[in-house]
């Protein structure tokens, strides 16, 4: 069976990049550095990206490149039959994912609706009741899951290099340039340089443990790491990707679009007195009110449709890459067409929307005291994710040939010796004790 691969060196940054850049980035990014204190939260961050994502990310780069095959083959390839155990674990994370990711998606494009058509005009109030309507509504919801399922689909269906990479060198681009747009009109408000200043001075006073694992926290969940989606892209790498400078690469286009995302908010919320700890429920109930006070009529409109179209093409490039790990499993492990392999992952994803849709607040669905979305999202952040990444690490850094895994980081010795023992070394000792560091943090355990 023939797969898919990689056309060029800028489809491979920008397609993977785009399976790191979603909601992460535009919503979760700016909410945890308004409650951690701005700056000095980003400093620690970028160190985090550093000592823990580029080196988790060149991990599963090389399960990938050399096993050349979706996920659980590949992990096997590298480290034997029962390795592929993580493999297994990675696609399962990747559709419980899917699933309730698509559900927050689909309110992203419920709300680019209601800015077209005005209906977000309001106060505080009338903002946060049209959100808790919406979101227990049992229909509007639960058929913008499908919609939104079912539209990502349609991109995996048709390969890597005519689908995800046809798609990602549109919308990264785009992604990129409506986000600018923003923070240009955000950092032209008066005051705005208060947001900035919160943003780019580090009081390093607010630096605490929980900071740091905040920060750790973010780096790897934002990275994709632990989902086997690193993998199932590397597989569709070429011999000759530097795996070290595209993991850079990745990693510096995401943290970009993270900092911008803060620009974009920051200078704008703080610009009409808004505390920036507003928390989780930044994008679906401040942000509107936000847009509606800080911008002229007119041009807070058009702010808004923009900023919900950028969180849509955002969780787009997202949840292709989720669909993927699923799609390239089932087709190949089930010697099954791409077309059948990728809509069994559909009717999975949907089927688990449905659940997480409904859960919240139209049927009391729950699990462990949670509803099913909560539950997802606890299931796959809290232990599946973290989990998955650490075993990678202790694969590839200790159990894997250290001759396979020094061929594949310095791409058969073309490439620097030296980078390639900085970065052994992160991953062996570095990368899986801040990897357990979080997860017991997760857990409230530490």
């Amino acid at each position: 069976m023939e797969r898919g691969s990689f056309g060029t060196k800028i489809g491979v940054v920008l397609a993977t990049a785009g399976s790191a850049v979603g909601l992460g980035n535009i919503w979760r990014f700016p909410y945890i550095t308004g409650e951690d204190g701005g700056a000095a939260f980003i400093v620690v961050y970028l160190v985090a990206v550093a000592v823990l994502g580029i080196p988790g990310m060149v991990a599963e780069f090389v399960v990938g490149r050399h096993g050349a095959a979706n996920a659980p083959r590949a992990y096997s390839l590298v480290g034997g039959k029962a390795w592929s155990i993580v493999g297994y674990m990675g696609v399962l994370t990747s559709v419980i994912i899917l699933g309730f990711y698509s559900v927050v998606a689909g309110w992203c494009v419920q709300y680019l609706f209601a800015s077209l058509l005005g209906q977000l005009n309001g106060d505080a109030a009338y903002v946060k009741n049209y959100f808790q309507q919406f979101s227990t509504d049992p229909i509007k919801p639960l058929l913008w899951t499908i919609v939104f399922i079912i539209l990502t689909h349609l991109v995996v269906v048709r390969g890597v290099r005519r689908g995800i990479e046809k798609v990602s060198n549109v919308l990264m681009p785009v992604l990129f340039v409506l986000l600018l747009l923003i923070v240009v009109a955000s950092c032209m408000l008066p005051d705005a340089g208060k947001g900035v200043v919160f943003l780019f001075k580090p009081d390093f006073s607010k630096v605490t443990h929980s900071v740091m694992f905040d920060a750790l926290g973010q780096a790897f969940f934002s990275l994709s790491l632990g989902t086997a989606c690193l993998c199932t892209y590397a597989s569709y790498f070429s011999r000759q990707t530097n795996l070290l400078k595209s993991a850079g690469q990745i990693a510096a286009i995401d943290t970009i679009i993270a900092i911008l995302a803060g620009l974009m908010i920051f200078p704008a919320a703080l610009s009409v007195g808004i505390n920036p700890d507003s928390g989780p429920s930044l994008i679906f109930i401040t942000l509107p009110n936000v847009f509606q006070q800080a911008f002229p009529p007119v041009l807070g409109y058009f702010v808004g449709v923009l900023f919900y179209v950028l969180l849509a093409l955002a969780a787009l490039t997202s949840t292709i890459s989720q669909h993927e790990i699923g799609t390239a499993m089932f087709f190949e492990q089930m010697h099954i067409s791409r077309r059948k392999g990728a809509l069994i992952e559909t009717v999975l994803a949907i089927v688990i929307g449905i659940l997480c849709s409904l859960s919240c607040g139209a049927v009391d669905l729950e699990i462990a005291g949670m509803s099913v979305l909560s539950f997802c999202d606890f299931l796959t952040s809290n232990i599946l994710l973290p989990l998955g990444s650490f075993f990678t690490c202790i694969l590839v850094g200790w159990v894997a040939p250290q001759k396979l895994v020094r061929d594949e980081v310095t791409n058969w010795g073309t490439t620097s010796r030296a980078l390639y023992k900085v970065w052994l070394l992160l991953v062996r000792y570095v990368s899986p004790v801040s990897i357990a560091l979080v997860f017991l943090h997760q857990l409230n355990i530490i």
